[in-house]
């Protein structure tokens, strides 16, 4: 049986047709490697594909949906995780060439997560090097599907890249300064950065621990519920997950938002923004508006000094994270990961402290204020998704960096919760985005926010022409 486009359906779409025996797990699994195989060679979105594995999945899915065993909204659905998750079936090499063919000894937490839910797992996605900003010169770095000109974002490019090009119907990705973020951005696609310790990090290469967010990217606030209805919630082999009940994430789906709280400091989204990200803000809080939101003032707490000082904080742990290879193994590095581990080993005691300092004030403040709304809207970052030519100096040029990382360091600094979605198509015919920002584990009342937006838009659904 035929369906046009099945690869770009949504996740929770081919969840429903598999359920209920419209089209097959083995079928759906089999199509995307024929899509993987046809169109991955443009835009280089994979690094390692599990096929026989993943058919064996979709198998053991048909039989178990067969005799009456359901695990849920991923069963048999295929999907993709980032390069650095551990996997003891496929290797982990974290964008890098040091752990090229490293075979981890257990799976990450995540990774069991999906699987436990039915996930079948197509394979790893290509990243930058060690997650932060540059590939290694020597990997292939993903492309933008929507234009090969433009940036595809990072650190999660592959996962970007994979899931707007229907080459898989969700995936996980990480953010540490906004790397869930940007790709959700570039690529038109949904992403949610959950409160930091709601998912394990367990067995997942560290950039920055402090730092380092795991959550889903799909194609709406619904694909990415059902991703982290699975994957969020304690874990005992990771002592910073946080130990508190997971809510149901699909029931925030189809509540509304009427009398809801949504925050917005226009100094803060508008100063400085390019005008078409604004105008799309605006639209969006019109329609927020028509729902029966309520738009609530609200000061965003002092936060440049804050960002300022996220390259000088990540680097401290991420010269941490590589004290094995760095600088024993320094001429394996990529030049913008050597430079960031550099600084880390450059950083005082004193400076680490003042950043330490900064990051406490700002999230005890931000937390203050949240106590006033549901969530804060804002966009995803100040500009449209820019040219690769725009972005030569992103790795080498500190300012370059921090201009972009406006509305994503800080809730990395916070921890808070996030989720990006898309509200518009620039003139340039590349999807722009804007982003939801919630309380402590508020995750449901952000699905619940997109949720409504994406019922009544058709952003989400713009899909990059690319066969």
């Amino acid at each position: 049986m035929a369906f046009p486009q099945l690869h770009f359906k949504s996740l929770a779409d081919i969840s429903t047709m598999i359920r209920h025996g419209h089209v097959t797990s083995i079928d759906v699994t089999q199509a995307m490697f024929a899509r993987i195989r046809a169109v991955d060679p443009q835009i280089n979105s994979y690094a390692h594909l599990c096929e026989e594995r993943a058919q064996a999945q979709a198998r053991a899915a048909d039989s178990e949906i067969a005799s009456g065993i359901t695990r849920g909204a991923l069963h048999g659905v295929p999907i993709a995780v980032k390069d650095l998750c551990y996997t003891t079936y496929a290797p982990t090499r974290a964008g890098t060439t040091i752990y090229e063919g490293f075979m981890a000894p257990h799976n990450a937490t995540v990774v069991d997560r999906l699987e436990m839910a039915g996930a079948v797992i197509l394979g790893k996605l290509s990243m930058t090097e060690g997650a932060y900003t540059g590939h290694h010169p020597t990997v292939p770095v993903p492309l933008n599907p929507w234009s090969a000109a433009h940036w595809v974002g990072s650190s999660s490019s592959g996962s970007g890249a994979a899931t707007a090009a229907g080459l898989c119907f969700a995936s996980l990705g990480s953010d540490t300064g906004g790397s869930i973020r940007y790709p959700c951005a570039a690529t038109g696609l949904t992403g949610i950065k959950p409160t930091w310790g709601r998912v394990s990090r367990y067995g997942v290469f560290a950039l920055a621990e402090t730092l380092d967010h795991i959550g889903p990217m799909a194609r709406s606030a619904e694909d990415c519920a059902a991703i982290l209805q699975a994957i969020a919630g304690w874990d005992a082999h990771d002592p910073t997950s946080l130990d508190v009940p997971v809510p149901d994430y699909f029931a925030a789906l189809h509540t509304g938002v009427r009398d809801m709280r949504i925050g917005i400091d226009r100094a803060y989204c508008f100063d400085g923004v390019d005008h078409e990200v604004a105008v799309a803000l605006e639209a969006a809080l019109e329609t927020y508006d028509r729902l029966g939101a309520r738009i609530v003032e609200v000061q965003m707490p002092p936060h440049a000094d804050l960002v300022a000082q996220w390259i000088r904080m990540c680097a401290i742990e991420t010269a941490l994270a590589h004290v094995d290879t760095y600088p024993a193994r320094a001429a394996d590095y990529g030049a913008d990961l050597a430079q960031l581990i550099d600084e880390g080993h450059a950083t005082t005691g004193m400076q680490a402290a003042a950043g330490q300092q900064l990051r406490m004030a700002f999230t005890n403040a931000l937390s203050s204020m949240m106590k006033t709304v549901d969530c804060m809207i804002c966009p995803t970052m100040t500009k449209r998704t820019p040219r690769l030519s725009q972005m030569d100096d992103y790795g080498s040029d500190p300012e370059v960096l921090l201009s972009i990382m406006r509305y994503t360091a800080p809730f990395d600094f916070s921890g808070s919760p996030t989720i990006t979605l898309p509200n518009g198509i620039d003139s340039d015919g590349m999807p722009l985005s804007m982003q939801l920002v919630g309380p402590r584990l508020g995750e449901a009342a952000l699905i619940r926010a997109a949720a409504a937006y994406q019922g009544v838009t058709d952003w989400h659904r713009k899909q990059p022409d690319i066969d």
